[in-house]
């Protein structure tokens, strides 16, 4: 004789079966599945922030100088669970906006570069995210064959242009519609940052391990000339006074190039490493953070022919990329061991408020 109470629990438990298979497997796609970015309506001039450690842009609105929106680029730079190994991110760092504005370049070496641009591993791979700065929305996530530093748009916007942090460094030049590469360039050893002369007429990249800075051409992607700079330098950074300035961390030094020349003219002395070094057309000031255990820009002013300090502004630890406003007057500093932003009054010389960000800031691009 059966047993009804017995017969209860068999049809309870086929009735509950199919439900807990599916909350099995729901719950196993939900912590599978990527972080989705809703889109933006991002109307105001703004500056974008890379956020290294969470894997996010913050979106500060320069009007009110507050956070308006962080835009999630992926999964967080520790967590190895969730996501698809195809498409993680980690640890993104620098960020360029395009000629016409309606796109943003970053590269993704998927490692901590806070503490310095060496120890990268055989093998391992680095990435582009191409991000769209109204809506937020990543519209390209491709990888690179080496770990990358940056990725900057070609003057006429038609390329992307990213470094391959190997003993036998190369440039990749991409096809910023398609991602096809067009052209692979031989430079230096371990090549960090590519950037553009305000010229629009080369492409400079500082080679850390070979201590120099190729220069390209960028109508016919030659190499025109290899410069020798300071130990390990990281970026030439563009100045709208025809000269490059290249922070050299080892060194401990700005390397000066004159654009028209192709020379280096000047070398300033620090005394401290670099973290980013940036050019006030509007005042003729040269301004270089001071990374890892500093938390200042040290500013310098050109007299007697030479650059020579003004004077510093404290800001918080590991002051790292620097960006001037358009009229001059104010500079927003990232700082990677503060987890914030600096805003500096560019005239008086001194720190109006820190914003709090994502952790380990270091690129930032004005876009209006």
């Amino acid at each position: 004789m059966i047993n009804p109470l017995h017969t209860r629990f068999i049809y309870s438990w086929l009735v509950l079966l199919p439900l807990l298979t599916l909350s099995g497997c729901t719950m196993h796609h939900m912590d599978t599945m990527k972080p989705t970015q809703p889109l933006l309506a991002i109307t105001y001039p703004a500056a974008y922030v890379v956020n290294a450690e969470t894997n996010t842009l913050s979106v500060i609105d320069l009007a009110t100088q507050q956070v308006r929106e962080t835009i999630t680029l992926g999964n967080p730079s520790m967590a190895h669970t969730g996501g698809s190994t195809t498409d993680m991110v980690m640890w993104p760092h620098h960020v360029y906006l395009s000629p016409d504005g309606t796109k943003l370049g970053i590269g993704v070496p998927g490692m901590d570069l806070s503490a310095g641009h060496a120890g990268g591993m055989n093998g391992m791979t680095g990435r582009i995210l191409v991000v769209n700065p109204k809506t937020g929305e990543t519209t390209t996530n491709k990888t690179t064959p080496i770990m990358n530093h940056n990725a900057v748009f070609s003057p006429d916007g038609t390329e992307i242009w990213t470094s391959q942090m190997a003993m036998t460094g190369k440039v990749l030049v991409y096809d910023a519609g398609t991602m096809a590469v067009k052209k692979t360039i031989d430079v230096g050893m371990e090549p960090a940052e590519v950037t553009v002369s305000a010229n629009g007429q080369y492409a400079f990249v500082a080679n850390g391990m070979s201590n120099s800075v190729s220069v390209v051409r960028i109508a016919d992607k030659s190499v025109v000339k290899t410069l020798p700079v300071g130990a390990d330098p990281v970026g030439a950074w563009p100045g709208a006074d025809g000269n490059m300035y290249v922070d050299n961390e080892t060194g401990q030094s700005i390397s000066v190039i004159n654009v028209a020349a192709l020379s280096v003219t000047e070398t300033v002395s620090l005394g401290f490493t670099p973290g980013y070094a940036a050019y006030n057309a509007v005042r003729n000031e040269l301004w270089v953070s001071q990374a890892r255990t500093g938390n200042r820009v040290v500013i310098f002013e050109r007299r007697n022919n030479q650059w020579l300090k003004a004077g510093e502004v404290i800001t918080g630890l590991d002051a790292h990329a620097i960006a001037f406003t358009k009229d001059g007057g104010t500079a927003y500093v990232t700082n990677q061991g503060a987890a914030t932003v600096s805003v500096i009054d560019v005239a008086t010389r001194t720190k109006k408020q820190d914003i709090a960000v994502g952790k380990k800031p270091n690129g930032i691009v004005l876009a209006y």
